[in-house]
């Protein structure tokens, strides 16, 4: 079973994966729980160890993507490893972080993931303190995605995302112009084939069409 749920933004939003909501006496280590980015764990120059052993001692497969609130410099001295066909940063034993532009195979599904998104408030936040550039992708990464969608010849099972699509945006956030991000995401919407795409970011819990919005609430994959 694979389990998503949105953004916990360090350990403020983690109230919907604590046990007196989450009944974790029904999964096990074949079972997996997918954050959709601002995870969070690793932030203000040091890790929250507390947070993230007890992610690791979960019974079940902690994966994130990672979103616009995460410190990327920490992030990214982490080694690069495969694990189900694509690219992860392994943060411990059972926690890893699912890279942008990747498609992994889990349970004989497949799955896009493109992490990032833009700091509306990064005005207020200092550079490399409480915000990073790399919030939003680099030339390479969408370039990488692009390349393993050619691979799997523009057709996945599943979607994973921060943020919209710009088309998507719109009809969350009227008044949003978008970015770099959305831009590339709608182009992958016009020509990607998927059954669903799950994302987070917008701090609500809705479906539209075949894409969920995620927040408190979370949805299964069997």
């Amino acid at each position: 079973m694979i389990y998503l749920s949105g953004d916990t933004h360090r350990r403020v939003d983690i109230k919907k994966l604590l046990p007196e909501n989450f009944d974790y006496s029904k999964v096990t280590r074949d079972d997996y729980l997918i954050i959709l980015g601002d995870f969070g764990a690793i932030w203000y120059g040091e890790k929250d160890e507390g947070l993230l052993n007890f992610y690791n001692n979960l019974p079940l497969q902690v994966c994130w993507i990672d979103g616009n609130h995460e410190n990327f410099d920490l992030l990214e001295k982490y080694p690069i490893e495969y694990w189900h066909n694509g690219k992860i940063h392994r943060i411990k034993d059972n926690i890893v972080h699912l890279m942008r532009g990747q498609v992994f195979e889990i349970e004989n599904k497949t799955f896009f993931t493109f992490g990032g998104g833009t700091s509306i408030d990064r005005a207020m936040r200092v550079a490399h303190e409480s915000w990073w550039p790399n919030e939003l992708p680099t030339e390479e990464e969408m370039a990488e995605g692009l390349h393993n969608l050619n691979l799997y010849n523009w057709k996945v099972d599943y979607v994973i995302t921060h943020c919209a699509p710009y088309s998507l945006l719109k009809k969350l956030v009227p008044q949003a112009t978008g970015d770099i991000l959305n831009s590339y995401l709608h182009d992958i919407d016009k020509q990607l084939t998927y059954t669903h795409w799950y994302l987070g970011h917008y701090h609500k819990d809705i479906d539209i069409d075949n894409y969920s919005i995620l927040y408190n609430n979370i949805h299964t994959i069997k």
